[in-house]
């Protein structure tokens, strides 16, 4: 009944909804399901009809028939033929007037007051456009406050995807329709694209503005992190991009992943993620490795609630992404863009980081150089985390100790554990997991090259994680028992099961938000078992 209502509110409310409905009835025999949330279950229906909304008055409409690759529909305000020219010229208006804006501290209100000023709501319209006040209907008005934002302030024509919190990946090539990677529905095509070579040009030359690193035919290739928080890829030009000027943004959200999350996916078993507990608490250097979108930024950001929550936490990146929940937390960001000797690259954040004196230095990524100085930080005592692009740990060895890094392979046994994780599709879903965790024990003359245990497999023939470790890890028992001062090292496994029941019991009682698994983590560490406020 409840969202029975919503619609109802959602159709009363906005005119561009009940008008696509009308028209979608006329060639199709069922009507969309109106939901506010997506189950992951939902991944398994091949024929969707559902409408979700994203923020007023955007909707999508998730559309699949049988045997037809299922559609990304935007629903927003749509100019019809006749109101284009009325729209143009409001948003030159717009523009004109708002030169004489010094402040931006309220764009979005000054906006709104132009648009104000240029137009007048009546119930019949006989305008001119060349009026000083050009008359409008309430409907026309509606849509000419939300496009000119959209266009102005927000995001143009892909405003309505990046409000959507289920996508991952957006993606245009040229005037092709846009395409996406979608949470729940993998790789699927919109009904947006550009109309026009200029328009999407246009809006590139804007978009690299807005990330300080403006292209044109001099510079055509750029890349960094939208106000949003999302980083965009751009490839501008038809010499550079030959099907046309193209683009790619990937999206992250404000609020990680929890852990348990990551559990109930199946991403990692409990077990990994205790044992991830036990290395990060004890100050272990961890990198996690993978492909592209394999989930290596989701899976740190996640695990970053196993650091102390008093620890002194320093980040250095490209594209800002790692939100650790810690207080003291310095977070720093390279700068390319500017004369040269204004630009401050990720091999000097990491060396002002060693002078810093964190309990941990996290690196967004690691790509060239300054992978040597994170080697260098792990020889002087500082734990570091990081990912890297590599499908395996013996490929992470190749390329460190390969140039331009040339880390001394001798260097590579100060990282202790590699977290390999990889995505890939699994009866038609895409899915994300980790495919090993391996330790690094050391660099062996007569073994021909550093000696790695996997302590933990996944056997992808039943999906499961497999913790060959048992009895036989380097890191828990040489590295954290010896630490903590264990008589009987091999007891450090009783307490790496405890915390695995910990946090089983944690996605038990749905504790799913980061915040709050942060302070479970908390709470186990001060006050024990006796500290939850569950059994287990």
């Amino acid at each position: 009944m409840k969202m029975e209502n919503e619609f109802e509110e959602a159709l009363k409310n906005n005119k561009h909804l009940s008008d696509y409905l009308l028209n979608f009835q006329k060639e199709h025999t069922s009507l969309p399901s109106f939901i506010t949330s997506l189950p992951r279950e939902m991944s398994l229906e091949k024929t969707p009809n559902i409408i979700y909304p994203v923020g007023d008055p955007v909707f999508i409409h998730i559309y699949g028939e049988p045997h037809k690759d299922i559609e990304y529909l935007v629903i927003e305000p749509q100019l019809r033929e006749e109101e284009k020219e009325l729209y143009a010229t409001v948003f030159d208006r717009v523009l004109e007037k708002g030169v004489r804006v010094k402040s931006k501290d309220d764009l979005r209100g000054t906006v709104l007051k132009l648009i104000d000023e240029t137009v007048r709501v009546e119930a019949f319209v006989k305008r001119s456009l060349a009026s000083l006040i050009i008359k409008v209907t309430k409907e026309e008005y509606d849509k000419l406050r939300y496009l000119v934002i959209r266009d102005i302030f927000d995001s143009g024509p892909v405003e309505p995807m990046l409000r959507d919190p289920y996508l991952e990946d957006i993606h245009c090539v040229g005037l092709n329709q846009i395409s996406l990677v979608h949470k729940i529905f993998a790789n699927i095509r919109t009904n947006v694209r550009f109309d026009s070579k200029m328009s999407l040009d246009n809006w590139l030359r804007t978009m690299s503005e807005r990330i300080g690193r403006p292209i044109g035919d001099a510079n055509p290739i750029a890349g960094g992190t939208l106000p949003s928080g999302s980083r965009i890829a751009i490839a501008y030009s038809d010499d550079i991009s030959r099907r046309g000027s193209s683009f790619t943004i990937r999206k992250f959200t404000k609020t990680p992943l929890s852990i348990t999350q990551l559990i109930k996916f199946g991403t990692m078993s409990a077990e990994e993620a205790a044992y991830l507990w036990l290395c990060l608490e004890n100050g272990m250097s961890v990198f996690l490795c993978g492909e592209t979108a394999s989930g290596k930024t989701a899976a740190m950001n996640a695990t970053l609630i196993f650091i102390d929550s008093k620890a002194k936490i320093y980040s250095a990146e490209d594209a800002t992404e790692v939100t650790p929940p810690h207080d003291v937390w310095q977070q720093l960001a390279t700068k390319e863009e500017g004369a040269e000797e204004s630009q401050v690259h990720m091999f000097t954040l990491l060396k002002a980081a060693l002078r810093s004196r964190p309990n941990y230095i996290i690196v967004g990524e690691i790509r060239g150089i300054e992978g040597a100085v994170a080697f260098q930080a792990m020889q002087t005592g500082h734990p570091v985390m990081s990912t890297f692009h590599a499908s395996s740990v013996k490929k992470m060895i190749q390329r460190f100790i390969g140039a331009p890094i040339s880390v001394p392979v001798t260097f590579i046994d100060n990282l202790n554990v590699c977290v390999v994780l990889h995505a890939y599709y699994r009866n038609g879903i895409l899915i994300r997991r980790i495919l090993a965790i391996e330790e690094l024990e050391g660099y062996y003359e007569e073994a021909g090259g550093v000696v790695t245990r996997a302590v933990f497999q996944l056997n992808p023939a039943d999906d499961k994680h497999e913790f060959r470790g048992l009895n036989n890890s380097y890191i828990l028992e040489e590295k954290i028992a010896a630490r903590q001062g264990y008589k009987d090292k091999r007891k450090i496994y009783d307490e790496l099961f405890k915390r695995a029941k910990v946090l089983n019991a944690m996605v038990e009682h749905e504790i799913f938000d980061f915040t709050e698994t942060f302070k479970m983590v908390q709470a186990y560490r001060e006050y024990g078992l006796e500290g939850l406020p569950f059994p287990v």
